[in-house]
């Protein structure tokens, strides 16, 4: 079964140190991988930057709206979309709620339904907090306070639409941390632990269990 993990740069494996990517040792998506062995298949589709629904003035081609359904075509036929966005939205020059960023979220679901050619099972991701004082001199100016206090609120918001979704949901600042370099990205070890509940989650919840159900009501 065809496992689509869609989402910015920590699903992409952007390092702290900025020094690059962390290899395949390290990635979640790929420490996935070496979980489910041959009976999975995982879609690395990480971007540094990505949004849901924002333009970004200065980085051309991350609103994920746009992307969604181009990727969902590339790679179809998908069982389990796996969506893990919304940090970069909290940066201060979108000036969005946590309530605005679930809609994007939305909009994101529904275009992937629409280009998908079957039903999918579903697992949102409400991604890691930004540390505090992410957007302090020498870390990312991108970001400041209202931005920590935005990414805080998203579990809240992106529960409600898993719910609405009958869909799989993780709060992964309830597992991991953002590193301490960057206040920002995961480390290794923030990596490793991620991949570890991703799974968890997946097989304990029963969602490629009904995927393979025709009888179960898919996302479609």
């Amino acid at each position: 079964m065809n496992i689509l993990c869609f989402g910015d740069s920590n699903t992409y494996g952007y390092r702290p140190d900025g020094t690059g990517r962390f290899d395949e040792k390290t990635r979640w998506t790929c420490l996935l991988q070496k979980k489910f062995g041959n009976r999975h298949r995982i879609i690395e589709e990480g971007l540094c930057g990505r949004t849901t629904i924002f333009s970004d003035a200065f980085r051309e081609g991350r609103r994920g709206l746009d992307q969604i359904g181009i990727t969902i075509e590339t790679h179809n036929p998908i069982d389990l979309l796996v969506l893990m966005l919304g940090t970069n939205d909290c940066k201060t020059r979108f000036n969005a709620s946590s309530k605005t960023i679930a809609k994007g979220l939305i909009q994101v679901i529904e275009k992937a339904k629409k280009y998908s050619s079957q039903p999918f099972e579903l697992l949102i991701i409400s991604p890691i907090h930004l540390g505090n004082g992410v957007g302090d001199d020498g870390f990312d100016p991108e970001f400041d306070l209202a931005s920590e206090q935005v990414s805080r609120q998203l579990a809240q918001e992106y529960r409600k639409v898993a719910t609405h979704y009958h869909a799989g949901f993780l709060d992964a600042s309830k597992i991991a941390l953002p590193s301490e370099i960057d206040r920002e990205h995961l480390d290794e070890s923030g990596h490793a632990t991620l991949a570890d509940t991703v799974y968890k989650t997946i097989t304990e919840s029963g969602l490629l269990e009904k995927g393979m159900d025709s009888s179960f009501c898919h996302i479609a």
